[in-house]
């Protein structure tokens, strides 16, 4: 998810079950019991975002997979509860439930990096670690300022391995994927139509 994560306060602890029974607008991952605010996201984060839920959602569409968005619960053990920015469950595997929280590993989940200090460290460390105990065998970064893409792979040992890294060009042979073809010069290319920064009032 795109943003630092600030605790309301020591004491604002939540249960699972009070964090899954959240409002829909009430933002924020729970993290060792207490609730983390997210700051909203920019336009390189959600444009990253919908790109990946386009180019995967067609192709997982298609084989019978399924593909969520950043809004989907994931809990991942007791007082830790994750958004990914994308998640994706592979054709074959067993279908997600049709209401409430993911209980259960996807098969995939990509993160993508925002610049902050908090939000590398939260993302390349922070989940690489909680997936992983998670049991979730794919784990993608993507790097919109580094223009890099990253996939890890759960190794028998319950720790990530690096299996594939790109900075540009078609990649077609996306571990575990099949058919799939990321052409990252087209996403590039779509960030790169974006405006400048706007000056605050």
């Amino acid at each position: 998810m795109a943003g630092a994560a600030v605790a309301r306060d020591s004491s604002d602890r939540l249960s699972d079950e009070a964090w899954l029974e959240l409002a829909e607008d009430e933002p924020g991952e729970l993290v060792g019991g207490v609730l983390v605010e997210e700051e909203a996201p920019d336009w390189i984060h959600e444009t990253s975002v919908m790109w990946l839920i386009r180019v995967l959602g067609a192709w997982a569409a298609a084989r019978g997979g399924f593909v969520a968005g950043s809004e989907l619960k994931y809990l991942l053990r007791k007082g830790s509860g994750r958004k990914p920015d994308v998640s994706m469950v592979l054709p074959g595997q067993r279908p997600p439930p049709r209401r409430g929280p993911m209980r259960r590993p996807p098969d995939v989940m990509i993160e993508v990096v925002s610049p902050r200090p908090r939000d590398v460290h939260r993302d390349r460390i922070e989940k690489l670690r909680e997936y992983a105990a998670f049991g979730v065998r794919w784990y993608w970064l993507l790097d919109p300022a580094t223009r890099m893409l990253e996939i890890y792979e759960l190794g028998p040992d319950g720790r990530y391995v690096w299996a594939q890294g790109a900075a540009g060009g078609r990649v077609e042979a996306v571990p575990g994927c099949d058919g799939l073809v990321v052409d990252l010069d087209e996403l590039w290319g779509e960030l790169d139509r974006l405006g400048d920064e706007e000056p605050a009032e």
